[in-house]
């Protein structure tokens, strides 16, 4: 896919949920999956044209892995001219070795937020942006369904009260096979995960299963997607055809 495809799809979303205006300070999180750099690439074009001034500062927490490089993520971001911090933390040592934690995403997850959120305050940021695509937006959907018996996915737009953080999801129109073909065509330098749960989460499952039931019936995500989209779930329906966001 090419980047000017990308543009498009994202900027639909930020016109649709009205996600960015004159003056953000937008925190890119950066992983250094393909998705979050997909995500910083689109930004780092979008604002070059869009007709609200923002800014944008890419963010990685370090959960403390001795395997996880991120050279090339900080030479892209001087390449593209995009201030970069990295969080150091001891997340991985906490969860994996001290707690040893049997189900070890969700205590990892909500260290790894509250460390970002705090970074992005302290470098001025009013926003962040998540990398999730559509795909991510119908599997999380489909884990409430399954695991919690509830019909519920996050948001394009969510105001964090406590810490007076907005979090925006750019990439919500795009597919992962989309993400996949940009990421291939323009040779990002992706880091591959250095989690020893990578590939064995309820996620994954969730991800196999949606795969399955797409190619049994052509065109199932994209109707979870406008099931979504339509279903008057709080957070997706408020913000279209408004010009008003917090």
């Amino acid at each position: 896919m090419k980047l000017q495809q990308v543009l498009s799809y994202v900027r639909k979303a930020v016109d649709d949920y009205h996600m960015i205006q004159n003056g953000d300070k937008i925190a890119v999180g950066i992983s250094g999956g393909k998705d979050s750099l997909t995500l910083l690439y689109a930004l780092n074009n979008l604002k070059r044209f869009y007709p609200e001034h923002f800014e944008i500062h890419a963010v990685t927490v370090d959960l403390g892995f001795d395997n996880l490089k991120l050279d090339q993520i900080q030479e892209l971001c001087h390449t593209l001219n995009v201030e970069y911090t990295i969080v150091k933390t001891d997340i991985a040592q906490i969860v994996f070795k001290e707690r040893k934690e049997e189900n070890p995403c969700s205590l990892c997850a909500k260290m790894r937020k509250g460390a970002l959120n705090q970074a992005i305050k302290n470098v001025g940021c009013n926003k962040v942006a998540y990398a999730h695509h559509k795909d991510d937006v119908v599997e999380t959907m489909l884990m409430s369904l399954i695991f919690e018996g509830r019909f519920h996915t996050f948001a394009p737009v969510t105001y964090l009260d406590r810490m007076d953080l907005t979090v925006i999801r750019p990439l919500m129109y795009m597919n992962e096979v989309d993400v996949i073909g940009f990421v291939n065509k323009y040779n990002v330098p992706v880091v591959k995960s250095p989690c020893p749960e990578d590939g064995h989460t309820k996620r994954e499952y969730v991800k196999n299963l949606l795969r399955q039931l797409n190619l049994e019936n052509p065109g199932v995500k994209e109707r979870m997607f406008t099931a979504i989209r339509t279903g008057n779930m709080k957070g997706w329906v408020e913000y279209l055809g408004s010009s008003k966001i917090q």
